[in-house]
């Protein structure tokens, strides 16, 4: 303590279940504003995934559904997860094998930047399946 004084600076105690105690002369401020800037700059370089929704109907046109997987091609190269929505309204969710015709469409046309994360799956009134850039 003597010691820390006389170069006034702080006795931080570094293992206190150490025998005997294992303590450092730091100047205790500058540690704390580097640790946190430090944890800053690695939450800053964290990504966190955003996933995109495409919305699709049974109906929908052979160019309309290239120009929704064009969008699907972007956002993907951009580090997003999409989640590929196939919406029924009325009868048209007696036919799911259409739905899910066009979904393994979407995955095939995108195959080579994605993987299929969630296969097409019914939920409710809409049929869904989710990709992922792959690494």
């Amino acid at each position: 303590m003597r010691l820390a004084e006389e170069k006034e600076v702080d006795l931080v105690e570094v293992g206190p279940g150490a025998v005997p105690p294992v303590c450092r002369l730091m100047d205790y401020g500058k540690f704390v504003y580097a640790r946190t800037k430090k944890e800053r700059e690695a939450r800053k370089a964290q990504r966190i995934a955003e996933v995109k929704e495409i919305r699709l109907r049974p109906k929908t046109a052979e160019h309309d559904v290239s120009t929704k997987v064009k969008q699907t091609r972007k956002f993907i190269e951009d580090g997003s997860k999409v989640r590929v929505r196939i919406w029924f309204r009325g009868r048209e969710s007696w036919h799911p094998e259409i739905a899910r015709e066009l979904l393994l469409q979407v995955a095939k046309e995108t195959e080579d930047i994605a993987a299929v994360e969630q296969v097409p799956a019914l939920e409710g009134r809409s049929m869904l399946m989710i990709l992922t850039p792959k690494k």
